[in-house]
């Protein structure tokens, strides 16, 4: 079956953050193969690209002017391992909180701690995911990625993906020359609990099991309880999870600060950083809760922002701009985003 490269296609129901806006040209990538025959196309040569996947991390501004490809390529194969894990490979546009539910369920934990976050297998490295103190750096194998210079598909190892704090050298793309097209993951065999995050020990606690004694479907369970009090379900309102990065300073610039502001949240890191809560932050701005037009910041998690309903991206952007001036002003943080925001407007 030839592709469909479709025309003037509205992207509101690829984003969670239910922004209206449309794709010029969309086609969505079942295959590796495909993109050779999508990107071939004379009616889209020149023209720039965005890969897209569950849309849960990003925020359009403007009508896209150029191709979306929507990557949409299933599968779940388990691979020879090395003895110490299992080698899980997905293909890129599987849905990552169900791929993690479903390995919780068939006994092949190790993903756990990483239940519930929104998105496609896809876009996990290029973002890093992380959470309750595991890192996807930590189960990742191997990255298989489409590159357009050659026409063929490559497997990455970890050190050539640049995996950072939600960074990776994905998000340095120019434009659709490297697609993720699947994901093979490290499962442990002798697994042990990750539960040194606080939340998740207190959450644990309450749950009457203690830490150190916690199997996979307590840490699952009590992740996915913790998400679903903090984050709005994009369902019932728009938005992109956690919108800003939680910025690391210096020991000595968190020393200062915390002489100014005794209860300021923040976390040890190795080197002698330390990374500061991004939602208390915005929350000691007084800005928890507040709505600009049709925008606002969420009341249960500062950190996300949401669309009340009918934002524009636009809106949305302006309120972000003022949350980080805000921060700026009272604490001299700088605020980056999380969130990939696409649009003219963007770097205005």
């Amino acid at each position: 079956m030839p592709y469909p490269l479709q025309e003037q296609v509205s992207l509101r129901p690829f984003n969670t953050f239910g922004i209206d806006v449309r794709a010029r040209w969309y086609a969505p990538v079942r295959r590796a193969a495909d993109l050779d025959e999508i990107l071939g196309d004379g009616r889209i040569r020149g023209l720039p690209r965005l890969v897209l996947g569950g849309g849960s991390n990003v925020l359009f501004v403007d009508d896209y002017p150029g191709v979306v490809l929507h990557i949409d390529i299933p599968g779940c194969e388990e691979l020879d391992g090395d003895g110490a894990d299992r080698l899980l490979r997905a293909g890129a546009g599987v849905s990552w909180p169900a791929l993690v539910e479903q390995l919780v369920r068939d006994g092949a934990p190790g993903l756990e701690n990483l239940a519930l976050i929104p998105g496609r297998v896809g876009a996990a490295p290029i973002q890093n995911i992380g959470a309750y103190g595991l890192e996807l750096a930590e189960r990742l194998h191997t990255v298989s990625v489409w590159e357009a210079a050659s026409g063929t598909t490559r497997d990455w190892t970890v050190e050539e993906c640049g995996l950072g704090y939600r960074d990776s050298a994905f998000k340095r793309d120019a434009g659709g020359e490297r697609v993720i097209v699947a994901v093979t993951l490290r499962l442990p065999r002798r697994w042990q609990p990750v539960t040194g995050y606080v939340e998740l020990e207190r959450e644990l606690s309450v749950r009457g099991i203690a830490p150190g004694d916690a199997g996979p479907h307590d840490i699952f369970d009590a992740v996915c309880a913790l998400r679903r009090r903090k984050l709005p379900d994009p369902l019932d309102l728009g938005n992109a999870g956690s919108f800003f990065k939680n910025p690391i300073v210096s020991r000595a610039r968190h020393a200062e600060l915390i002489t100014h502001f005794p209860s300021l949240v923040s976390y040890p890191l190795a080197g002698g950083r330390c990374k500061l809560g991004a939602g208390w932050l915005i929350e000691a701005c007084g800005l928890k809760g507040c709505t600009r037009g049709r925008a606002g910041v969420f009341e249960r998690q500062a950190l996300v922002l949401v669309n009340r309903g009918g934002a524009a991206g636009r809106e949305v952007l302006a309120l972000a701009r003022e949350v980080q001036a805000r921060v700026l002003e009272k604490f001299g943080v700088v605020l980056e985003p999380e969130v990939r925001i696409t649009g003219a407007q963007a770097g205005a």
